[in-house]
């Protein structure tokens, strides 16, 4: 393993945030700059990620007794009915990302902000841009909040054989799904003036021919009506999600899991805490080695930590540059060469076209979706939004196609990157569909010079590098490496079968953590 000197002087470093923004947001959000408490040096288990899979681990293993770490490179942002906590969709600052100075937004704007420990983690690798949550509650924080069942026959292509769709439709997705609280648009919501986007949308898709499916969301309801009757701050309603909804409209997992985890008193939740290295000694345990980091990324210190039981659960791209770093230094020397593989883009693409969404905000949670099978690859299209811009005539879809594109993640510089055979067959897949709708419609495709019809250079669904019976066995332990798990999204052949993949991983976290606690390892 590196020494602590060693890792401090290898760290990159980024241009902070000037002491008018830092001051501003300690005005703003001042939970995320109060002391950060330590985790203790031992742990019987470790968790490293918030997010889905971390979450239901950590649940279910202080349920069963087991003393649980949680580590979160990420702030825990608070809620408020009121305060604006995180940044705005339409003109982002540095709460929006994970020390990053510039994106460019879905209109093909490039926007600048300063550098910030925000929510939104953005690797740019060769030609595809990968987002991933960096906060308690991961990617729930971040996602738009839609958590689709795989229909059985998309589900066994991707799965080939790995999961029994029964068991996980029977056992797994009810249990995610009730804890979640998840259901569909309400009637009175879906017809507010807030939603005629989602309408037209409808309508535009029933003219081409389909069937709009009710999608299930983890809105809570109540808060939206709250929105609307002006009774708590704006957001829902005005297309805030991408960086998080701070009046709890979004029922994430800082509100269901995490919470339930904690209240066993077997499980804390320590954010601000990176771990850079894991490792095993010989006695057979696990070390961690973390960097404690306030919100500018400042280094505040660095410790190692000791654990028995490890569950891996930073997301396809933090999982797997563990894992691949931890072979390259000899770390973990007989880790599977399947490390990194399988990596995918769950055929992620956004479609546009023209419409009349009205003179409001269009509001963020996705009332539908439709599937079509009529090309090479099936295609899913959900009703999107277009954030923070009202009547500027535009129709959004955010698109999710059946692709076998595979590329591997692999270590350059000591840094996770990516080698991307491209999106081709993404975009081929998904502009038909569009052009149906769009002539059906009689309305073109593309609005802006500078936006395309089709979008398929981004993930929002990062999935593989540690795919399951590949990198683990069948249940996330690792391959040669007893009390070594992965229990998120690198589990996944890099698709989920056109829908949104946050139910299945946590519902393959259930069944995992089942079995591993059940079978004492």
């Amino acid at each position: 393993m590196t020494g602590a000197g060693g890792l401090a002087a290898a760290l990159p470093r980024t241009a902070q945030a000037g002491p008018l923004e830092v001051l501003n947001y300690q005005l703003t959000v001042p939970e995320i700059f109060a002391p950060l408490p330590d985790p203790p040096e031992h742990s019987p288990a470790i968790v490293i990620g918030t997010g889905f899979g971390g979450a239901v681990a950590a649940l279910r293993l202080a349920q069963a007794g087991i003393q649980t770490t949680l580590l979160e490179r990420g702030s825990r942002w608070p809620k408020d009915p009121q305060r604006a906590i995180f940044s705005g969709d339409t003109v982002p600052d540095g709460r929006g990302f994970w020390h990053r100075t510039s994106w460019t937004n879905s209109s093909g704007v490039q926007q600048s902000f300063d550098d910030f420990g925000g929510v939104l983690d953005l690797l740019q690798a060769d030609g595809l841009n990968v987002y991933r949550g960096a906060c308690v509650g991961g990617g729930s924080i971040v996602y738009s909040g839609v958590m689709i069942e795989p229909e059985q026959r998309f589900f066994e292509a991707v799965f080939q054989g790995r999961l029994d769709y029964a068991s996980m439709r029977a056992l797994y997705y009810p249990r995610v799904r009730a804890l979640m609280q998840l259901s569909p648009i309400p009637d009175d919501i879906y017809n507010s003036t807030f939603f005629q986007h989602s309408r037209i949308w409808d309508q535009q898709v029933r003219r081409a021919g389909y069937t709009p499916q009710r999608v299930d969301t983890v809105f809570n309801w109540s808060v939206v009506r709250d929105e609307i009757a002006g009774r708590t701050r704006a957001s829902a309603i005005v297309g805030e999600s991408t960086f998080g909804n701070a009046n709890g409209a979004k029922f994430d997992l800082t509100q269901n899991y995490l919470p339930l985890a904690e209240q066993t008193g077997r499980a804390k939740i320590y954010p601000g805490h990176q771990v850079r290295r894991i490792g095993r000694q010989a006695d057979g345990r696990y070390v961690v080695q973390v960097d404690k980091i306030d919100p500018t990324g400042a280094v505040l210190a660095q410790r190692t930590l000791l654990t028995e039981r490890l569950f891996l659960a930073a997301g396809s791209i933090g999982t797997t540059e563990l894992l691949l770093r931890a072979r390259g230094d000899g770390s973990l020397p007989n880790l599977s060469d399947e490390v990194g593989l399988g990596f995918g883009s769950n055929g992620d693409a956004a479609v546009v076209r023209s419409g009349s969404p009205g003179a409001f905000m269009q509001a963020a949670p996705c009332a539908s979706r439709i599937v079509d099978e009529s090309g090479p690859l099936p295609v899913s299209l959900e009703n999107w939004w277009t954030a923070g811009v009202p009547d500027v005539g535009v129709i959004s879809s955010v698109g999710m196609v059946a692709d076998p594109t595979r590329g591997r993640l692999h270590l350059a510089d000591d840094r996770i990157a990516l080698q991307w055979p491209g999106n081709d067959r993404v975009i081929e897949a998904a502009r038909p569909v569009n052009e149906r709708i769009a002539r059906a419609n009689g309305v073109p495709t593309g609005l802006w010079p500078i936006s395309p019809d089709v979008t398929a250079n981004f993930t929002a669904h990062p999935l593989g590098g540690a795919v399951m019976d590949r990198v683990t066995d069948n249940f996330g332990r690792v391959t040669g490496y007893p009390g070594l798990y992965v229990i998120d999204g690198a589990l996944l052949p890099g698709s989920c079968g056109t829908a949104n993949p946050s139910l299945t991983i946590a519902a393959l976290a259930e069944r995992n953590i089942e079995a591993i606690i059940s079978h004492a390892g």
